[in-house]
């Protein structure tokens, strides 16, 4: 794993507002937990050059999921979770 990914991993959290956001975005309906162990399990199976730094966020693109997620680089907190468009 990457320094990126580690320190993604070791630090993560949520606010209350980003679980909802996430179930709203991705048209799902978890539990919080559900959430976390699905992004959790993205983290650890991305590869290492699809997480990058952009100013003051972290991006994680998963292809296999559709999934881009984006966390504050200073407080690791998850910003957002979006689907990936499908090139056609």
């Amino acid at each position: 794993m990457t320094v990126i990914k580690d320190q993604i991993i070791e630090n993560i959290c949520y606010t209350e507002l980003v679980y909802r956001r996430i179930n709203k975005k991705l048209k799902i309906n978890f539990k919080k937990s559900e959430i976390e162990e699905m992004l959790l399990d993205i983290l650890k199976t991305t590869e290492e050059k699809w997480c990058q730094k952009i100013g003051k966020n972290f991006y994680v693109l998963n292809t296999k999921n559709n999934i881009k997620i984006t966390i504050n680089s200073n407080t690791y907190r998850i910003i957002t979770v979006d689907r990936i468009k499908k090139l056609k």
